[in-house]
Formats: C-alpha cells, sequence, structure tokens
C-alpha cells in the first residue's frame, strides 16, 4: 500500500509530517529522513489500531 504524507517544517524548525488519508497519523523528527522514518511506524501502529477497532484502514 503507498500513501502520501504532507511534510512540513514548524516554527522550531522540526519536522512535521502527516498522512492525510489515516486521520490523526501524525508524526515529526529533527531531521527529514528522522521524520519520516518516523512516520513508517506511525502509519503501522495507526492501521494496527484501526483493523483492531473495525475501523476503515483509510478515509478517500
Amino acid at each position: 500500500m503507498k500513501l502520501t504524507v504532507t511534510l512540513d517544517r514548524d516554527e522550531d524548525g522540526v519536522w512535521v509530517v502527516e498522512c492525510p488519508s489515516i486521520p490523526g497519523c501524525v508524526s515529526q523528527g529533527q531531521t527529514r529522513a528522522e521524520a519520516l522514518e518516523n512516520i513508517r511506524d506511525a502509519i503501522i501502529a495507526c492501521l494496527e489500531v484501526r483493523a483492531e477497532r473495525g475501523l476503515p484502514l483509510t478515509i478517500e
């Protein structure tokens, strides 16, 4: 499954990354690479929780 993420820097220079297809799936990192690695972990965790709760895995 391929998912699109958004990547922005906040006012403190921290990279904030979000997966719009999964409500509430957000992570961050001190570097761009760290943020992207962290969102991969967050996506896996979010999908697991949504599956356990019987929720749709993603929104359209």
